[in-house]
């Protein structure tokens, strides 16, 4: 075999995006994994991952989601790793490409959905694990009475309301395939919602929260929202790491094996690590 590693460019994009969906998960199509990796929010990124390819064919991929962002008043690069395939007969090949990512300087790196495996090499490659803690909130329907609560999901409405950074955040995530959004509003304020839909044993019955601007009006307004995701979106669980909406919510449970995440940086720490400018909000699994 001849297997060459190289940068996954603009010319490669369609074939890799063929390969995942082939090989990864046949549920996403391939024009979802193309749109995923020309991600929405401006970034000069080098690459959009590495590839391994034998005689011009694809046939191991790991992809990259870039961004630069501001973390305590300074500029800061990070390179999200994404998907990670490579066929079974090129397996031995497999780290060559992850050490093709992390030999990039000057970037802080994530993998916010690590197999059982790959949390292991990542330990050894002194990445870090994030706090997890996860509750799960049963979507339970509430009375719809008069309420103090108001939700929408409006584009106008969230582009008018929101301000600052908030408002940087949705413009950069608002064509992201995986992102949902809502403005929960209560006593004059708001609270700025990023989550996703999600599987789990293969049920896409779950919604899992990226972000949450305002955790105290989250709370407050907890019924109404699981209200909405329950009628709306078709969840019956809401999934919230305890590190994005503070304490856990009335009527929820946490799990007892939340899924790994980890970051691996000489100089942030984990509380300045979240879920935003990543494969969670790109790719619709």
């Amino acid at each position: 075999m001849t297997v060459k590693l190289a940068p996954i460019e603009s010319a490669d994009v369609a074939a890799v995006a063929e390969f995942l969906h082939a090989n990864l998960n046949s549920r996403v199509p391939a024009a979802a994994w193309r749109g995923a990796m020309n991600v929405p929010w401006k970034v000069d990124a080098p690459n959009f991952g590495f590839m391994l390819t034998d005689d011009d064919v694809v046939v191991g991929a790991y992809l990259a989601f870039y961004s630069q962002r501001c973390v305590a008043g300074q500029p800061e690069r990070f390179c999200n790793l994404g998907a990670w395939c490579v066929r079974p007969e090129y397996r031995f090949h497999s780290i060559r490409l992850l050490k093709a990512l992390l030999a990039q300087q000057g970037y802080h790196f994530t993998d916010l959905s690590p197999s059982g495996n790959v949390v292991k090499l990542n330990e050894r490659l002194k990445f870090r694990a994030l706090d997890t803690a996860t509750a799960l909130i049963p979507n339970i329907p509430v009375p719809a009475l008069p309420a103090r609560v108001k939700i929408t999901s409006r584009s106008a409405a969230l582009a008018d309301r929101l301000a600052g950074s908030e408002l940087e955040l949705y413009l950069d995530h608002r064509q992201a395939a995986a992102a949902r959004h809502l403005l929960i509003s209560r006593g004059g304020e708001d609270c700025y919602l990023i989550f996703r839909k999600a599987r789990r044993k293969n049920l896409p019955l779950f919604v899992v929260i990226l972000y949450a601007s305002n955790p105290d009006v989250l709370r407050a307004g907890i019924g109404r929202v699981r209200t909405r995701l329950l009628l709306r979106h078709g969840a019956l669980a809401t999934l919230a790491e305890l590190r994005t909406i503070g304490r856990r919510p009335r009527l929820s449970v946490l799990l007892p094996t939340p899924r790994p995440k980890m970051f691996r940086s000489s100089t942030l720490a984990s509380e300045q690590i979240d879920d935003l400018y990543s494969e969670l909000a790109c790719v619709p699994w």
